[in-house]
């Protein structure tokens, strides 16, 4: 099949959600406290549904369990990405992800949990949690246990376009007032470390996870670096963040048209900004912000044009497609 495959969100409301992804995106969303949408999801926790062509109605997973076809020669048995928008409306739980080697270990999931952040909007002043003082694992054992969280955690000023990569093992937190898109490994497995002593609508305070995330919490955290490359073509500028060992990231910004070309894998594509058109064997799709699709490996050549900004991942062992521009 050689059509894009559109897809509808799965909303999730968090404690610390509101109404930014209604506000920004226009999307209907199911309460005041929306933090999270599941945008391109084959998570059991949050199906995203195919809404156009021949394949609508399908969820993600039966896509890839049924058309591998679509995906190529990708060995994963479960879908491996999960794109998500998070409007961190109040301060998230400081946390921490493990790896795939953990996960597997203790019969938790498919995969570890990798990630990373473009900052979409944030407040001014924003801030998050990235990364620790601890210089062993006695010292971050000591102060957790002592809740001398100004002298544990890593605090960086955050910005719009900001990207950052957050690799398991490595404590974080968004703060509040900032709207992220994220990409991740498909993967729901999060061991909560402090979550500012609040309640839930129960009047509980959430459980947290110390003995589980003081075992998968990298120590000395070491900041990964990110060197983004961008590559300009006429009026577009097509920008990759990262290439890691679970997925690549790239911006594309597109002001004029453009003719590019896929090496037979599939790209996850989420329109951030702005509208345009993607035309595939002559069929113009429209590209409206906060549409989310997904273009399959058999779809070699596709062009796009109008004034738009994408974020677009696929998963590891994929090179970014070549890139030539068109004037038809």
């Amino acid at each position: 099949m050689k059509k894009p495959i559109f897809l509808e969100p799965v909303f999730q409301e968090r404690i610390w959600g509101g109404t930014a992804l209604r506000n920004i995106f226009g999307y209907d969303i199911p309460s005041e406290k929306t933090g999270e949408c599941w945008a391109i999801s084959g998570h059991a926790n949050g199906q995203s549904t195919v809404i156009n062509g021949d394949l609508k109605g399908k969820k993600l997973d039966e896509l890839w369990r049924d058309k591998r076809e679509l995906f190529g020669d990708h060995p994963a048995a479960k879908f491996p990405l999960l794109v998500k928008l998070l409007d961190a409306n109040s301060n998230l739980s400081v946390q921490v992800h493990p790896n795939d080697e953990y996960v597997k270990k203790h019969k938790k999931e498919e995969f570890g949990k990798s990630e990373c952040w473009y900052v979409l909007d944030c407040k001014e002043n924003a801030e998050i949690v990235l990364g620790h003082k601890a210089k062993t694992k006695e010292e971050l054992i000591h102060l957790i246990e002592k809740g001398e969280w100004d002298n544990l955690l890593k605090k960086i000023p955050v910005k719009k376009g900001d990207f950052f990569y957050v690799p398991s093992g490595t404590i974080h937190a968004l703060g509040e007032g900032t709207l992220i898109l994220e990409i991740q490994q498909s993967s729901d497995t999060t061991f909560r470390i402090y979550d500012y002593d609040r309640l839930d609508d129960e009047g509980k305070k959430r459980e947290l996870h110390l003995k589980q995330a003081i075992e998968v919490t990298s120590v000395p955290h070491h900041p990964p670096k990110v060197q983004p490359v961008t590559m300009s073509k006429g009026r577009n500028r097509f920008i990759k963040f990262i290439e890691s060992e679970h997925f690549s990231v790239c911006k594309w910004e597109i002001t004029e048209k453009a003719a590019l070309q896929n090496d037979h894998k599939f790209l996850l594509v989420s329109i951030i900004s702005g509208c345009g058109v993607l035309t595939v064997d002559e069929k113009p799709y429209l590209l409206n912000k906060g549409d989310h699709l997904i273009l399959p490996a058999a779809l070699e050549q596709f062009y796009l044009e109008g004034n738009f900004t994408a974020v677009v991942s696929k998963p590891r062992n994929v090179k970014f497609e070549r890139l030539e521009q068109g004037h038809s």
